[in-house]
């Protein structure tokens, strides 16, 4: 019984790791901005923060969802984990400047919605398999507020250097995850 709890938290760990990325890599720019560390702090909260409530509502539409599916839905979220994980290689590819966030009122929402979208369809993948929910939303909001605030840390010191080679990281694990999914492997 504890093997498999083990084994479903390591899981979810690496997942939560691979999600924050994005969160991370955008952190560091900020971190460039040479925020306080209560700014810091309050950032990392909200980061956190939607990364439990956007996984959440995305697992509540996949458990309805594969219980329409059926036998289709570890596959279908095999599928749906392996395209996130492409998204996010292909997005570091992209070299156009980013928009930069502003970390106050609405610009903070808007932050931390963006960085917190893909958890929502990373939901819904989790919702079609039988992975507890409360542990799920648990992990993702902690790791996420982690990443957060070591990105903004970070950005503080190393001036970005880490941006790119970090989403393609998380991009891989969450393909690989995805395709073990699928195949079973």
């Amino acid at each position: 019984m504890f093997a498999g709890l083990y084994q479903e938290f390591f899981t979810l760990v690496c997942i939560a790791l691979a999600l924050g990325m994005d969160a991370f890599s955008v952190s560091l720019g900020l971190g460039m901005k040479k925020l306080r560390l209560k700014r810091i702090l309050m950032i990392g909260i909200v980061v956190g923060g939607f990364h439990v409530v956007m996984p959440l509502i995305g697992i509540l539409t996949g458990k309805l969802i594969s219980n329409s599916i059926g036998d289709w839905a570890a596959a279908a979220s095999g599928f749906l984990l392996f395209g996130i994980g492409a998204h996010m290689i292909f997005s570091a590819f992209n070299f156009q400047s980013r928009q930069v966030f502003h970390t106050a009122g609405i610009g903070l929402i808007f932050f931390a919605f963006s960085v917190s979208l893909d958890s929502f369809s990373l939901g819904l993948s989790i919702g079609m398999s039988e992975i507890k929910i409360i542990m799920s939303v648990i992990v993702f909001g902690t790791v996420s507020a982690i990443l957060t605030w070591g990105g903004l840390l970070l950005g503080r010191k190393v001036q970005g250097m880490f941006g790119a080679y970090s989403e393609i990281m998380g991009g891989s694990v969450l393909c690989g995850f995805g395709l073990l999914q699928v195949f079973g492997i």
